[in-house]
């Protein structure tokens, strides 16, 4: 398996895209996932935020990342495609999403629903309403032969029975699954169980644990949570992604596993990394660069 991180990690600590191509190159991590922002803001001009916007050349940056010797495994278009507004603004952001990751060589964009039930629709009519989204979508990802992973993130894709309904949108090859270990603890679930019902599916994964506190505070009573706020390893959800891990090696997965962490600007994400390359060493899973 590979190892990658989301530079959500370091939303807090204000880097720029390249300082997280720098941090990879320093602890020998070769794949990187980042959000795509679509439009100007000042504190991602001014290199206060760790994303990439779609009005940067993809090409051009697909060839910085190769001096650094890293590549995208995956980028995120999570706008709520559930919402009211899913049609309007999240459609078409995702489909930009896909192109633009064709030119920069990124194989999945990474999508959802929203936090909580959607105001103004009955739940019947979120999920009629995305399902035109994502056959839209799929069009333009089967013509550029992309990816689209849909995340348990959300109101309905942290229901396993609702996100199997979701995958079965359509039988493309192009429609797939990107699990997260935190988001469906949690949402109460358990990742274990949820990752076995859907695993032939995965094809990108997000490893985030849950400090206790949180546990107690949020779980059951949201649906997702940005990043880790403890290192992994450290907090309730450790026997869950190691279990998790032998589901993936059993099944043959031989993509990325996305480290989401809060990096406070490097100490906890780097416990994280030594943890998750010690628990793939213990568990007989190669890590490949």
């Amino acid at each position: 398996m590979k190892i990658g991180f989301h530079t959500d990690a370091f939303n807090s600590a204000y880097w720029s895209f390249e300082k997280c191509l720098e941090w990879a190159k320093r602890n020998d991590v070769h794949y990187i996932e980042c959000g795509l922002i679509d439009g100007v803001s000042w504190i991602h001009g001014l290199g206060y935020q760790p994303h990439v916007a779609l009005y940067e050349d993809p090409v051009l940056l697909r060839r910085k990342m190769d001096l650094y010797d890293v590549q995208f495994s995956q980028v995120d278009a999570a706008y709520p495609l559930s919402q009211e507004d899913g049609p309007m603004r999240g459609v078409p952001y995702v489909m930009k999403a896909i192109a633009w990751a064709a030119h920069a060589g990124c194989p999945c964009v990474d999508t959802t629903d929203g936090l909580h039930a959607p105001e103004g629709l009955q739940d019947r009519e979120a999920v009629d309403l995305m399902k035109r989204s994502y056959l839209q979508i799929l069009r333009v990802a089967e013509a550029h032969k992309i990816i689209v992973n849909i995340e348990p993130h959300g109101y309905f894709t942290t229901n396993p029975d609702m996100m199997a309904e979701m995958l079965a949108f359509s039988d493309s090859p192009y429609l797939r699954m990107n699990m997260d270990t935190g988001n469906t603890f949690i949402a109460g679930r358990d990742p274990v169980a949820f990752l076995n019902r859907f695993v032939h599916r995965v094809s990108h994964v997000h490893v985030k644990d849950v400090s206790e506190s949180l546990a107690k505070t949020l779980r059951g009573g949201a649906t997702g949570i940005a990043v880790s706020h403890c290192s992994i390893g450290e907090g309730v959800n450790a026997d869950n992604i190691k279990q998790c891990l032998e589901i993936l090696r059993s099944s043959g997965y031989s993509g990325v596993l996305s480290i989401e962490c809060e990096g406070a600007g490097g100490p906890m994400i780097e416990k994280s990394l030594a943890w998750l390359r010690a628990t793939l060493k213990t568990l007989g899973i190669t890590e490949e660069k």
